[in-house]
């Protein structure tokens, strides 16, 4: 191709690329996290109540919400050490539970071109929900929001402090004082089976078809031939090793 002195023609810029990104702040994390509050105040509400239902009190029950802080895990190990089960195999339960928690930061981490104070990033990563996590990608990504570990500290600890405030509000009503009221006590305790079972009627997908039924089958297994503490670890390796098996045919 012949070289010629013709300037070379305007390259429209896209103005998706150029905007800047908009600002993030403790203010702004403060307002993302409502919510997250929201959805959490009635499920934490529940654990509040089931946990003074199986036993403990108060104290312990909010104490769980304070330091495990991960939803489901605390039902599950509430009703595992109340059935007898040691410590040590309702901790390694619930480990087995938020393995995938251990992918979060990584996957955060990359989208950060900034330097992390290291202070700062214990307390939001703590506070490393799910919802924390999809709500943090889900603004820097879909929104351009700028990355601020106080915006991100700001969603980590209003989304806690939520969870903690819902099982005081649960552990101090479920200790005695619903009793004159029956079915919202009913209603608040099956607010959790009611929660999964809608989760697990929407993972009816067709790509989650074999790792569901995997997980049911070796749940059912478990709970038929040995015990609770054995079926949900039987249907987490059960639900993991049919996903293994489909990444790899595919």
């Amino acid at each position: 191709m012949p070289i010629t002195d013709k300037p070379a023609p305007d390259i429209p810029i896209s103005t998706e690329n150029s905007l800047p990104n908009k600002a993030s702040s403790f203010k702004k994390g403060i307002w993302d996290s409502f919510p997250i509050a929201i959805g959490y105040l009635p499920v934490s509400f529940a654990f509040g109540l089931s946990a003074t239902k199986l036993g403990f009190t108060p104290i312990e029950a909010i104490f769980f919400s304070c330091v495990i802080y991960a939803g489901a895990s605390q039902f599950v190990i509430t009703a595992l050490l109340s059935a007898g089960m040691s410590l040590w195999f309702s901790a390694l339960t619930v480990m087995a539970m938020d393995i995938r928690h251990i992918l979060y930061g990584p996957a955060l981490r990359y989208r950060i071109k900034q330097k992390l104070s290291g202070k700062k990033t214990v307390i939001w990563a703590f506070g490393l929900t799910d919802e924390v996590f999809a709500a943090a990608t889900a603004k820097l990504i879909k929104d351009q929001r700028s990355w601020s570990e106080n915006w991100m500290i700001a969603i980590a600890i209003c989304s806690w402090l939520s969870w903690v405030l819902g099982t005081v509000a649960g552990a101090i009503l479920g200790n005695g004082y619903l009793s004159s009221y029956p079915a919202v006590e009913a209603a608040m305790i099956f607010m959790l089976p009611a929660l999964f079972l809608s989760f697990l009627l929407a993972s009816f997908k067709r790509q989650n078809t074999y790792c569901v039924t995997a997980a049911l089958s070796g749940a059912l297994i478990g709970i038929i031939f040995f015990s609770i503490p054995i079926a949900i670890l039987a249907g987490i390796m059960s639900g993991c090793l049919a996903a293994l098996l489909q990444t790899k045919n595919t």
